[in-house]
């Protein structure tokens, strides 16, 4: 192509303007593909052709930038991730753009990314994979076989599948096993998730009194497809907080057969102790009780064990 880019630089300048052009014609038409294209469409004269130079001469250059493809960052045609193919546009030939196989692959994964979202949770977290999870660790295997499972139950039948409430050691892989669940469920079946670190959470939305955005930013953990609760009972509790904050997003989730999950250091009792206390108005058992009803009959509990690995 080098001599192809040469002759066309050169077409409006000096002697044998014409030779030049003509050779540079035939060097574009005896190109595989557009040799192919031409014995498929007979009635593009050949004026049309010629006419038409400029269009066969950048879907010659882009063909072999993508026979030799420098990879999407690098791509030099002139519409990046795209590649040209001739089309019979009423007997001229001219030029329509498809995407190349990269950058559907790359608009796939930004829409898999758009689905997951987060509050306060570190991103290695949303980049987590079933794949990247060391499975050799005996602590670990249920709460694996677990999230597997309540993929493929979540996949075949939303409304009727109860979330997880994975609780264990700091550090042994909780939350890094949510976001594998997150982006399984973004792959196989664009599922929107969103996962939120409760404590940070529970901070922001007592800061949102003042600006009134807290029923705006309790609708969001409302109404999301799969909701993740990251470390549940490392807030401070206030009776707020447990019974007008969760309290509400639980039951709205609830009667709309929306699976939330869980992970926390607590099991089932030590959350519904947490629960039960707050500075301001002591010990609560009957509002703690009723909102662990709403997370007992709603999850399956899973202990995981192993090393700390922060």
């Amino acid at each position: 192509m080098d001599s192809l880019g040469s002759l066309f630089k050169t077409l409006s300048a000096g002697r044998n303007v014409q030779k030049q052009w003509s050779q540079l014609e035939n060097e574009l038409r005896t190109h595989p593909d557009v040799r192919e294209f031409a014995e498929k469409n007979p009635d593009i004269d050949e004026a049309a052709w010629s006419r038409n130079a400029s269009r066969l001469f950048q879907f010659v250059t882009e063909r072999k930038a993508c026979a030799h493809c420098p990879g999407l960052d690098h791509c030099p045609n002139m519409m990046k991730g795209y590649r040209p193919q001739l089309v019979n546009d009423k007997g001229t030939p001219s030029l329509t753009f498809v995407r190349c196989p990269l950058l559907e692959e790359q608009e796939v994964k930004q829409r898999q990314s758009n689905l997951i979202h987060s509050y306060y949770v570190p991103k290695d977290v949303l980049n987590a994979t079933f794949d990247s999870i060391d499975k050799e660790e005996g602590g670990r295997q249920e709460a694996i076989l677990a999230a597997g499972e309540f993929v493929k139950r979540y996949l075949n039948n939303p409304s009727e599948t109860k979330g997880l409430y994975l609780c264990g050691e700091f550090g042994v892989g909780k939350t890094y096993l949510m976001g594998a669940i997150m982006k399984r469920l973004a792959e196989r079946r664009h599922i929107a998730s969103l996962i939120v670190y409760v404590p940070d959470f529970f901070r922001e939305i007592k800061g949102a009194i003042q600006n009134h955005s807290v029923d705006e930013k309790l609708e969001v953990l409302k109404k999301t497809p799969v909701l993740i609760l990251d470390d549940i009972g490392a807030e401070t509790i206030t009776p707020w907080v447990r019974d007008e904050v969760l309290g509400s997003i639980l039951q709205y989730r609830m009667m709309d057969h929306l699976p939330t999950l869980y992970t926390s250091n607590f099991t089932y009792d030590e959350l519904e102790d947490h629960f039960s206390y707050s500075q301001k108005s002591g010990i609560e058992h009957v509002k703690a009780k009723r909102l662990m009803e709403r997370i007992r009959h709603f999850t399956q509990l899973v202990e995981m064990t192993g090393v700390n690995r922060r």
